[in-house]
């Protein structure tokens, strides 16, 4: 499958979670109402959950692509929802009143709701949608999924920014003499006004829920983003010396365990810490059991897609555990899923109280100046990583050295250095794509 049919997947299933949403919502209240968090016809989750189930469920048949549907979706619904919580301390919707909910994000009858819609989805939609797509003239087509995609993208952008109450001020914009800018600020209020009451109109409990919490004395407390930002390296270090200490009382040798090539940090690890606090959060103080069970299937379900991505993205397998009883294509197992829940365990009971303590006491305007510093530090790890991880992906495939970043990545990062920094990755043939 080429990118541009998954990227046309994607808008389809943003279409058509938009047309649901939206005959739902006008057969409930009894007119028109536009369910999508943007102003397009799309529902953003649905084409990221279409997608994913299109990548990973593709081997399952029968009983079992409806377990895993249900299971996906159900997971991303309930993701989705504690990130919008978290970044806008709002409630976007609500199953407290459906039977067996979990804080009223999933529910049971919706988890069997989204297994049935991603069976016909696999069975069926996919190969609609790529017939109409290749109906289309190549290059017009081709076109097409790009307009729509940077509409979008846009589109997106304009509504978080507006969600996030950083529209600016008329005094600014009456500074600057230019006619454009005036232009610029007739149509930014109309959008503005357009957006936030189509969107307070599609979810009228969203005011009533607010509980926005901006005005926090100290440096990172809650969970804020400077924290989880901090919490992201101190994970993605903790991770790489405790996995490079596990290979060496298990396999006896010294390892590099890094996801960069700039220093001893796993990128795997750090994710992990970041989003199980931001997901688990809440449930911080509920029992050792109910963290453990979480734990155990969020951290199942994050290695696994972990390890999609990147045979997708790289064509390069990081950990195989095909040797390990009661494992899934090799990418997970359930003796590792349980770690995944006994490390949720002891990070939210243990670790995580003492971390945060201390990363609260630090001055506000020190660790505001040094967050965004390592951000930028990790942005360009990440980016020089990448760089080198696909120019090493060419080497092997007999791909010369034609550009400027291909001679460098050549010359800083040879086949001798990318397998110090990743002894264990594999090359694999493009299945997946």
């Amino acid at each position: 499958m080429t990118s541009y049919e998954i990227l046309w997947l994607f808008l389809a299933g943003s279409f058509s979670g938009w047309v649901l949403e939206t005959v739902l919502a006008a057969l409930k209240r009894k007119r028109f109402v536009n369910r999508g968090l943007v102003n397009g016809p799309f529902c953003v989750l649905y084409g990221i959950v279409l997608v994913i189930l299109t990548v990973v469920c593709k081997e399952l048949t029968g009983f079992w692509l409806f377990i895993g549907a249900a299971i996906l979706a159900t997971v991303a619904e309930w993701v989705a929802g504690h990130l919008l919580e978290w970044m806008y301390h709002e409630k976007w919707w609500d199953y407290s009143k459906n039977r067996w909910n979990l804080d009223g994000y999933i529910c049971f009858s919706m988890s069997v709701l989204w297994g049935v819609l991603g069976m016909a989805a696999l069975k069926w939609g996919n190969s609609l949608w790529l017939k109409a797509f290749h109906l289309i003239p190549k290059p017009f087509g081709k076109g097409i999924v790009w307009c729509l995609a940077v509409c979008l993208v846009i589109d997106i952008l304009a509504t978080v920014i507006i969600l996030s109450g950083k529209e600016r001020k008329t005094q600014s914009w009456e500074k600057i003499d230019f006619w454009f800018a005036e232009v610029s600020r007739r149509l930014g209020q109309r959008v503005y006004r357009l957006v936030n009451r189509r969107i307070e109109n599609a979810y009228p409990k969203r005011l009533a829920e607010k509980a926005r919490a901006r005005a926090k004395k100290g440096f990172a407390s809650g969970c804020s983003f400077y924290k989880v930002v901090w919490l992201f390296f101190i994970g993605a270090f903790l991770g790489d010396i405790t996995e490079t200490i596990f290979c060496r009382i298990t396999a006896g040798v010294w390892m590099s365990r890094s996801s960069v090539v700039w220093g001893p940090f796993s990128i795997v690890w750090g994710l992990a810490v970041a989003l199980v606090t931001v997901l688990l959060y809440k449930y911080r103080d509920k029992s050792d059991r109910f963290l453990f069970f979480m734990g155990t299937a969020l951290g199942g379900a994050y290695e696994y897609l972990c390890s999609v991505f990147t045979e997708l993205v790289f064509g390069t397998i990081f950990w195989d555990y095909s040797e390990i009883p009661f494992n899934l294509g090799g990418r997970i197992n359930l003796l590792y899923c349980f770690f995944w829940g006994i490390a949720a365990v002891v990070w939210f009971k243990g670790i995580y109280p003492v971390i945060a303590s201390r990363i609260e006491r630090i001055p506000k305007k020190a660790g505001t100046i040094v967050t965004w510093i390592m951000l930028l530090f990790m942005s360009c790890n990440i980016f020089v990583s990448a760089m080198a991880l696909i120019r090493k992906d060419e080497r092997s495939r007999g791909v010369p050295a034609q550009y400027s970043w291909q001679e460098r990545m050549d010359e800083r990062f040879g086949d001798q250095r990318m397998e110090r920094i990743y002894p264990n990755a594999v090359k694999v043939s493009p299945s997946l794509q």
